[in-house]
């Protein structure tokens, strides 16, 4: 099972120098799931980036795989795995979520470079010729 974060659902739609890293986890849609709390920050980024259609069509894709729902249970981990590892809230809770149901971790962010359960991947940057 695969979940992939935020920072790989936005390199994916902007087709970023990562995008190909994020694809295969992304489009295996029978084997991955998607935090709620990952719409909402992709939907606000590329709403914001983009427009509200974009970001609509956006959440329709990632709809195409199992949202996982806020519970209780997965608040309460993240909020001890927040204070284990400083992870910011929404960091916490996508990892508690990916903890909760078996799923590997795709992510470029940085908060979560060596942790167990997660395939990092450095941010890369366009170099311009």
């Amino acid at each position: 099972m695969n979940l992939v974060d935020t920072s790989g659902w936005i390199e994916y739609f902007f087709d970023g120098p990562n995008a190909a890293y994020f694809t295969p986890a992304i489009e295996e849609t029978g084997d991955l799931i998607v935090p709620v709390i990952c719409l909402y920050e992709v939907f606000k980024k590329v709403n914001l980036v983009a427009d509200e259609t974009r970001a609509l069509q956006a959440v329709a894709q990632m709809k195409q795989a199992p949202v996982v729902d806020l519970t209780e249970d997965i608040a309460l981990s993240a909020a001890l795995i927040s204070a284990k590892h400083k992870l910011p809230m929404a960091d916490s809770l996508i990892y508690a979520t990916a903890h909760a149901r078996g799923a590997v971790l795709w992510t470029q962010d940085d908060h979560f470079r060596n942790m167990t359960g997660v395939n990092y991947l450095e941010t890369r940057t366009v170099q311009s010729t």
